[in-house]
């Protein structure tokens, strides 16, 4: 999205979210930063529309969420639903993993990331071939 389209609130919120990172995100972004996995460029705390997800992969349309134990409770519930359904039809693959999960067990976050990165990659349809745009 680019920096002039997303107002400036927005931006300013973003921007202080990236200094206040939990100890789990920080944990993940130490993996993920400079395409250190598999080479996916992640960036974080990033304005989508009208939401801030916790990391995107713009390339492979890939948001991962990174949990507390609020998103427990029903009303974080309801709202990171209706996140989610916003993100997914704008074309965007959500994951979600708990603080806990990433903290204990990096190495297989990191895993369903990648797999989830591929599989973005595998729905992609091919460009067509000249064969198929000459009537």
């Amino acid at each position: 999205m680019g920096h002039d389209l997303v107002p400036s609130r927005q931006r300013k919120n973003a921007k202080s979210m990236r200094h206040a990172m939990t100890d789990a995100e920080l944990k993940l972004w130490n993996e993920l930063r400079a395409h250190r996995l598999m080479g996916l460029g992640f960036r974080r705390q990033v304005p989508i529309g009208p939401y801030i997800v916790d990391f995107a992969c713009s390339v492979h349309r890939l948001i991962v969420e990174v949990d507390g134990s609020q998103h427990a409770d029903a009303e974080h519930s309801r709202r990171d639903g209706t996140k989610s359904v916003y993100l997914g039809a704008s074309g965007w693959t959500i994951l979600r993993f708990w603080n806990h999960d990433v903290i204990r067990d990096i190495d297989n976050v990191c895993q369903h990331i990648v797999i989830a990165a591929s599989l973005a990659v595998a729905d992609v349809p091919a460009p067509p071939t000249e064969e198929e745009l000459v009537p």
